[in-house]
């Protein structure tokens, strides 16, 4: 039975969890302080309480060890979702995802497949402390075998977690901190539903310039779209919610439209997922541009203290700005 209840996207996230537990045995829960405290965020609470110690627990802070322990239950029948309780805490575990996480299927010729979701609450926009903010997506991206999403609002939160745990492929799951309190009407199907993954979105429709955003910056790429209506302007916002697999129809389809594009993401620029972005859009989609595309990224250099955070991700103004750069007055 399908219903609609308005949540934020910390709650949706954990009514995803709640109903792939509930409805499959094998599904089971674990991080660091992710039990009876709920986690850091609290998207896991009250899932000990419902479904025991034996589906949602607590483990050592040794992010390998989680990812490793994940690994050898997802190879004999189960269904692991473990969580890294921030994206810079991850590292320790990249050794685990490269060498085994992402490989497995290959390296049995597919015999084996490791149906786990790595969870990674990331990004900036929360004036988090040293290592408690990073976008570490393109480490992931870069990594043949896996599965990259990330969601920008509560339902596509609900939708492609319920499709990740369902998935026979590892999935890592990109969870913007700052959405998290984000909140909006949500549809609660009975099952997961095969259309997220794999599939970008159009937010917004416009017809003077595409922009192409992901996760946290998916906000601010609508922002910016509103401003520049009322200056009159008409930009159309692509959500890409899955960058691996990436949706290159959707996105060639919605820049041939407009003939301009600007990338918005909070990660660095330099080879990063917006360089791809810019660099597959622009061997597809070349005879349509009538200007280079143009990025709109966080600085190349460490994530920076909260107090410059600010200065550091992109905002609606240097959207903007881009959007005025695309030789406009060659059209």
């Amino acid at each position: 039975m399908t219903v609609h209840e308005k949540l934020s996207m910390g709650q949706a996230l954990n009514r995803a969890l709640r109903d792939a537990m509930a409805a499959d045995p094998s599904v089971v829960v674990f991080g660091e302080d992710v039990g009876p405290l709920g986690g850091v965020f609290r998207i896991t609470d009250g899932l000990t309480a419902e479904f025991g110690e034996d589906r949602c627990f607590d483990t050592p802070l040794a992010e390998s060890g989680i990812v490793g322990v994940a690994v050898g239950m997802a190879m004999n029948g189960m269904r692991p979702v473990v969580e890294m309780q921030f994206d810079a805490f991850a590292y320790p575990a990249f050794e685990q995802i490269v060498s085994h996480v992402a490989k497995m299927r290959n390296r049995t010729r597919g015999k084996v497949s490791l149906p786990m979701v790595i969870r990674v609450p990331y990004a900036g926009g929360i004036g988090g402390v040293e290592h408690h903010c990073d976008s570490s997506e393109a480490y992931y991206a870069h990594t043949p075998g896996l599965h990259v999403v990330a969601p920008a609002t509560p339902s596509d939160a609900y939708d492609l977690l319920r499709e990740a745990i369902a998935s026979p492929d590892p999935v890592v799951f990109l969870e913007p901190k700052k959405l998290y309190w984000s909140k909006e009407e949500v549809e609660l199907s009975g099952r997961p539903r095969a259309s997220a993954i794999g599939r970008a979105v159009v937010r917004r429709e416009g017809t003077d310039a595409t922009l192409i955003a992901y996760g946290p910056s998916v906000p601010v790429a609508l922002e910016a779209a509103e401003v520049a209506d009322r200056e009159g302007r008409s930009l159309q916002v692509v959500d890409l919610r899955s960058i691996v697999p990436f949706d290159d129809e959707t996105v060639c389809a919605a820049v041939r439209s407009t003939g301009r594009a600007v990338v918005v993401a909070e990660a660095s620029g330099f080879a990063s997922v917006s360089s791809e972005i810019a660099a597959r859009v622009t061997e597809r989609c070349f005879h349509s541009l009538a200007a280079p595309i143009r990025r709109v990224t966080g600085y190349d250099i460490p994530y920076p203290p909260p107090k410059l955070e600010h200065i550091h991700l992109p905002n609606v103004e240097r959207v903007l700005e881009a959007v005025d750069d695309l030789q406009w007055e060659d059209s």
